[in-house]
């Protein structure tokens, strides 16, 4: 009988979101779409069936998100719900 091997350490998974951006304060997934909020740099990222948008969050403070029926996803605010729709493209 052959001794155990030792575990090899697990990979974390990478971040999808680019580097320049740090940590997100939020994020999620549900449904082929996810986000990333980066409040520090007044931003949104959000991926959907792998196309990534990148949105100005303005003074939003984004804490969470929903989506229903294939409806754009709404996200949650320190002043209500704001739909990405109705949010600035960023360059």
């Amino acid at each position: 009988m052959e001794p155990m091997k030792p575990m090899k350490p697990m990979k974390g998974s990478e971040p999808w979101w680019p580097q320049e951006f740090g940590q997100p304060s939020t994020s999620g997934g549900q449904d082929g779409m996810r986000y990333a909020f980066f409040p520090d740099k007044q931003r949104l990222l959000v991926e959907t069936d792998g196309k990534l948008a990148t949105y100005d969050s303005g003074d939003h403070r984004i804490s969470g998100v929903s989506q229903s029926n294939g409806r754009a996803p709404s996200f949650t605010t320190q002043d209500g719900d704001v739909n990405v729709n109705d949010l600035k493209v960023a360059d």
